[in-house]
């Protein structure tokens, strides 16, 4: 899967599903995600946005489920 299919493929996610993508605990992503709030901003209810994941993907890197 290369990365313009992965760009598709993106959708709103929650603190779980992020960790969970990323293999880790919601505790360790929340502590993976503070330093960069202030460009990713805040949650919409429970769920980041398309573009806040793209911000997220950016800063932490994708993440090893993801490459190929």
């Amino acid at each position: 899967m290369g990365t313009i299919n992965l760009i598709e493929e993106i959708r709103p996610s929650s603190t779980k599903d992020l960790a969970s993508v990323y293999g880790c605990c919601t505790k360790t992503m929340k502590r993976w995600i503070y330093p960069y709030i202030a460009e990713v901003g805040e949650k919409n209810g429970r769920y980041y946005s398309v573009a806040q994941v793209k911000i997220i993907f950016d800063k932490l890197g994708l993440p090893c489920k993801v490459k190929h």
